[in-house]
């Protein structure tokens, strides 16, 4: 079964550790990183998740700016069940 579901990647200027480790231990996340300000959440298949990270960040005081949110690409399925990328 595919487990990749929505990427919700949001402009956060400052996340503590502790936070960013926190959001790991969330229902449904996969994966969670930050880098350059930009905070990407790899998701399983759900329909609560973008209110959930919401519900955390703001829990935690956790200012944020714009958010994206992406269901997964063909690529991204591919990868998951091959472990190789589409090629041209």
């Amino acid at each position: 079964m595919i487990q990749t579901g929505e990427t919700v990647t949001m402009e956060v200027l400052d996340l503590p550790t502790d936070v960013l480790e926190g959001m790991k231990k969330l229902n449904n996340v996969i994966s969670a990183k930050y880098k350059n300000n930009m905070l990407e959440v790899k998701c399983r298949t759900a329909n609560d998740n973008l209110i959930t990270i919401l519900d955390y960040l703001n829990s935690k005081d956790i200012p944020h700016g714009r958010i994206l949110s992406e269901l997964p690409t063909l690529n991204d399925v591919f990868l998951e069940i091959t472990g190789k990328e589409l090629r041209d």
